[in-house]
């Protein structure tokens, strides 16, 4: 009697299973298509200013490999850089005013915001700090780009004609985020896959939806829906910046678009498991909201999604339930097939397939971690900064 319970629910687990992967597979987006790219535009027939933001707070290891690609961008309009130097303490600054020395290109200018006051998380401040800047230049739009990321010559004139052509607001890039080391060809494919899925990227460009996300790294944002949506005044303690820089923009009648990068590139490596744990797993609980009734639904919603079917397929190959074995099988397959065009597009091997799951073992870690750390107090962290959840949050979690 114990084993036929204990059966009958390792084959409803993944007939649940099954179902919860037919419904991703065909209602929630498209999510696992990587052809959601800007689009060959025609040029505009007159080129806005642009101003290009750049938050930095020690980045002297990463701006040689970044920072020339930015000074060198090919733009028919005008364009300044402004660099913002927040707090560093590794000479980032006198490192970019070095770099624009010796590769010229597009103007340079390095601020200094001072400390953040209370609340306002650093690279916030830091990009409202270069804003300020930049507003007496009156630019068309403001192109928010991390001091980490590598863009083509093309980038921002392939932004601007996107925002110009499409009538968006927002026009924003998911960077191609460093794929060297072993376990960022584990973990890295599938923090964007798991992305894409909570975002659709179809969704968020589409009139009349909710959804709504960008990427930190590669943001293009209109001047007059910065003014509109209070940017960045709005969203001052967003761990999550750039989505709630979306959603605000969105929340004010704009139009938001997000894809996947050609030619705007990450150069930050994350060699080992513990640099890819921080990177996940300071804002993985934030994105919860805080709440532990989100934390748990996550914790059972990615095991029936991604660790039953495995364990289904196992259970039912010992259980000698051939149905069990069956469901988890179709299970993983469809996992499988919704995460080989993403490999595809980072150019790793197909033998990195059959590991999602334990990839999604070790984000679930992850994210219980992170509920951890700001239950013991230590908040989500950025650059040797630590943010508690706002008062409001903290109280409701």
């Amino acid at each position: 009697m114990g084993e036929t319970a204990h059966v009958s629910a390792i084959v409803w687990s993944a007939a649940g299973s099954l179902a919860a992967w037919l419904w991703l597979l065909l209602c929630q987006g498209w999510f696992w298509r990587t052809d959601v790219r800007l689009p060959p535009l025609r040029d505009p027939d007159t080129w806005p200013d642009v101003c290009v933001v750049v938050p930095a707070r020690d980045e002297a290891a990463v701006l040689p490999a970044s920072l020339p690609s930015v000074l060198a961008q090919d733009y028919p309009g005008r364009a300044e850089v402004f660099l913002v130097d927040d707090g560093s303490t590794d000479g980032t600054g006198e490192i970019a005013r070095e770099l624009a020395r010796r590769h010229g290109g597009l103007p340079l200018t390095v601020g200094s915001p001072g400390g953040p006051p209370p609340g306002w998380t650093g690279k916030l401040w830091a990009v409202r700090h270069g804003m300020a800047l930049a507003g007496a230049r009156d630019p068309g739009y403001l192109l928010l780009t991390d001091a980490d990321i590598a863009h083509a010559p093309d980038s921002l004139r392939r932004l601007v004609a996107a925002a110009r052509g499409g009538g968006f607001d927002v026009v924003s890039q998911m960077a191609r985020l460093r794929v060297e080391s072993r376990w960022e060809r584990l973990v890295v494919p599938a923090f964007v896959y798991f992305f894409a899925q909570l975002y659709p990227f179809r969704r968020i460009g589409r009139d009349g939806t909710r959804t709504a996300a960008a990427a930190g790294g590669c943001v293009l944002l209109s001047a007059g829906a910065a003014s509109r949506a209070r940017i960045p005044d709005a969203i001052r303690q967003a761990v999550i910046d750039d989505v709630a820089l979306a959603r605000a923009v969105k929340r004010s009648g704009g139009r938001v678009w997000l894809g996947l990068a050609d030619g705007v590139d990450s150069v930050r490596p994350y060699p080992r498991l513990c640099d890819l744990w921080r990177m996940v797993s300071r804002s993985a609980y934030a994105q919860l909201r805080h709440s532990p009734l989100l934390l748990a639904g996550t914790v059972a919603g990615l095991a029936l999604v991604y660790l039953v079917p495995p364990v289904a397929v196992a259970a039912g190959a010992v259980a000698g339930s051939a149905v069990a074995a069956a469901l988890g099988a179709v299970a993983w397959l469809v996992m499988s097939g919704t995460y080989v065009p993403l490999l595809r597009y980072y150019r790793q091997p197909l033998w990195l397939v059959p590991l999602l799951p334990f990839t999604a073992a070790l984000y679930l870690l992850m994210t219980v971690d992170s509920a951890v750390q700001h239950h013991r107090g230590r908040g989500a962290a950025w650059k040797g900064r630590t943010y508690a959840a706002p008062k409001a949050v903290r109280d409701k979690g």
